[in-house]
């Protein structure tokens, strides 16, 4: 009975050997899920928006930074009670690791219990804010001290997007 409700094993299979079923993403694959990357990439963004290493938010949580880095590439999937660890360090609600997840990421979720071949995700990008240029533009604009200097550096920055240059 359990075995039928339980994704990794093939329902209906009868006696002592179990047979797994073959998952896309997660443990016992080489692929981590799409939604712990996600997650992973908003853990290593707030720790860069912080000025914080990896080691400085191993240390906060009690991990090496060896387990940050799995955590950030999504390589291992974060439990309740460190994500909550996490928010707490990060200064975040637990809401953040998982805004602005394109949809086609959150859809992945339950598919990967669905056997068959896996599905392309259509139109997914990369969240742009968790790339390195970003954070150093982000950076470098607060170290503005001159708020109108600032503005007219924003303003500029936004009619030069708008036009497309």
């Amino acid at each position: 009975m359990w075995r039928q409700a339980n994704p990794c094993y093939l329902p209906g299979h009868k006696g002592g050997d179990m047979v797994k079923s073959k998952r896309r993403f997660g443990h016992g694959t080489r692929r981590p899920s799409p939604v712990d990357v996600h997650v992973g990439e908003r853990v290593r963004l707030r720790r860069k928006l912080l000025g914080m290493t990896q080691t400085d938010l191993g240390d906060a949580i009690y991990l090496t930074f060896q387990q940050v880095q799995k955590y950030e590439r999504g390589a291992n999937r974060i439990g309740a009670s460190r994500l909550l660890a996490l928010a707490l360090v990060l200064d975040v609600s637990i809401v953040y690791f998982f805004e602005d997840m394109p949809t086609a990421v959150a859809a992945i979720a339950p598919a990967t219990k669905r056997r068959g071949k896996a599905k392309k995700l259509p139109g997914y990008a990369p969240d742009l804010m968790v790339k390195r240029e970003t954070l150093e533009l982000v950076r470098a604009y607060y170290k503005i001290e001159d708020a109108d200097i600032r503005k007219g550096v924003y303003q500029l920055t936004k009619a030069m997007g708008d036009a497309g240059l």
